[in-house]
């Protein structure tokens, strides 16, 4: 890697940190730099662990937010395979590999996304999480744009030790453990389902994902209406 270019990127970090304050956690920014500095449209950071589970921690604008939840409620896409083989995954062209993650792909195409770069965030062997770029059109990365995604995934895995560690000035927003989870209604509603319906919790969320899929609609906001009571999964197979 070129170690020019992480500098350049991380001094630009590091400015926007300043402009904006601390406390809006140095993920954030890594975020909003990446836009800023590519040709692209939008960007998320999400932590993940095994069986597709992921926490939204940072994205740069809605759409970004939507199509990381998307992945999320599909269980496929470019970051979830980043995560699991610990490579980049470049799509330059949606269409051309929509039969590779065909949930992903056909929702994400219906909201404009016309590529996607994945980049895995690693600390030697341990895998934390992606930084998914997202651009509407088609298109490669060029080879300097390659070189600062790479540069941004390696200062992305800095920045979340950073905000997790407070070594910024004080735990960024999404690290606080008083802070409620993006995803935390999910986990709830997933477990008020595997207590209901005696099932295991992965098929639980299964249901979840599946309901939220089918009917285009976020898998947070399927949650929150198993929560409210406006959405009863009466048996294992069907919602009421």
């Amino acid at each position: 890697m070129d170690g020019r270019r992480r500098e350049r990127l991380w001094r630009l970090v590091t400015e926007r940190v300043s402009e904006r304050g601390s406390g809006i956690g140095w993920v954030s920014v890594v975020c909003a730099v990446a836009v800023e500095a590519l040709a692209i449209d939008g960007s998320a950071i999400s932590l993940r662990v095994r069986d597709n589970d992921q926490e939204l921690i940072a994205a740069d604008g809605d759409w970004a937010i939507s199509l990381e939840e998307l992945q999320y409620t599909v269980g496929e896409g470019p970051g979830v395979e980043a995560f699991a083989s610990g490579g980049p995954v470049l799509v330059s062209d949606l269409t051309i590999d929509e039969q590779r993650w065909p949930g992903f792909a056909d929702a994400a195409a219906g909201q404009g996304l016309g590529a996607i770069f994945a980049f895995p965030l690693q600390i030697g062997a341990i895998a934390l999480g992606t930084l998914d770029l997202y651009r509407r059109a088609a298109g490669p990365l060029s080879p300097e744009e390659l070189s600062d995604g790479l540069a941004l995934a390696e200062l992305a895995t800095t920045a979340l030790l950073t905000d997790s560690t407070g070594e910024g000035g004080q735990n960024a927003l999404w690290a606080r453990p008083d802070v409620v989870g993006y995803y935390d209604d999910v986990n709830v509603a997933t477990g008020m389902l595997a207590t209901e319906l005696k099932i295991s919790l992965e098929d639980a969320l299964l249901r979840l994902r599946a309901h939220a899929f089918s009917h285009q609609r976020p898998v947070t906001e399927v949650a929150k209406a198993v929560l409210d009571r406006q959405l009863r999964f009466d048996s294992p197979q069907e919602p009421s």
